[in-house]
């Protein structure tokens, strides 16, 4: 996806001829394939994304955003609050030496083991803010947003072996399972960043768009130590309809 998107932005660029573009409809609509990555808690996840606009000026636009995706990440230790990174590592020190804890005595467990949990996510995107374009090139419009709203991710832990079953399980420490109140867990919160792309004019109200977003998350603040950047890449087409903006 990386790779064909910065090919559609180099094609882009090439294309540009130094004519302004005769005609800008009041509104936009796209609707393609999306990606987004979170490397701090090895999150891939892949969807759709659609995007509704009105031309107020050829420079200044409004519009909503909206973006669905699913993928499976990793959780470690070391990405949980001190209090309960302290707890985990200590049920694995407990499980390693077959020492009881209140929440029990964890499964045996080697002097190695490195502890983790996969999990799935479905993550959506509410997003409604200005756009600023560039329309001083006939074949393309280049364009920049900030990227500031509501973000709404689903979880479901998935335990792969019994150390981790006995932490995230409802029968066991609940060490996770207790924060979040069950295995299925949800969070919804803000997200802020900035965003931008272009379209490239194929004709006068068909056109190919791709779009970048670089946001800051802060999902599950209760439980992991750290927010994390997240980047979102969008390609499909766009239709441009109605008016003609002259200004």
């Amino acid at each position: 996806m990386k790779k064909l998107f910065l090919a559609v932005l180099l094609l882009t660029l090439s294309a540009c001829a130094f004519a302004q573009q005769d005609y800008v409809g009041r509104y936009d609509v796209f609707a393609g394939y999306s990606y987004l990555g979170s490397p701090k808690i090895n999150l891939t996840q892949r969807g759709f994304n659609t995007q509704l606009g009105y031309n107020v000026r050829r420079w200044l636009a409004l519009g909503f955003d909206y973006s669905n995706q699913d993928g499976r990440g990793t959780l470690v230790p070391n990405e949980l609050k001190t209090a309960y990174y302290n707890d985990v590592e200590g049920l694995i020190q407990a499980g390693i030496y077959g020492v009881p804890t209140p929440f029990g005595v964890p499964p045996s467990i080697p002097a190695n083991y490195s502890a983790y949990v996969p999990f799935s996510a479905r993550t959506q995107t509410f997003t409604g803010g200005p756009q600023l374009a560039w329309h001083h090139f006939k074949k393309v419009t280049l364009f920049v947003h900030p990227s500031i709203g509501a973000i709404h991710e689903h979880i479901n832990l998935e335990p792969h072996d019994a150390f981790t079953t006995f932490v995230a399980g409802p029968s066991g420490a609940l060490v996770l399972a207790g924060v979040l109140h069950s295995t299925h867990p949800s969070d919804t919160t803000y997200f802020y960043g900035v965003g931008g792309g272009a379209d490239y004019n194929l004709t006068k109200h068909f056109h190919l768009r791709a779009d970048a977003e670089f946001v800051h998350v802060f999902l599950f603040s209760g439980l992991l130590a750290d927010s994390r950047n997240s980047v979102r890449l969008s390609f499909g087409p766009t239709f441009n309809f109605g008016k003609n903006v002259s200004r």
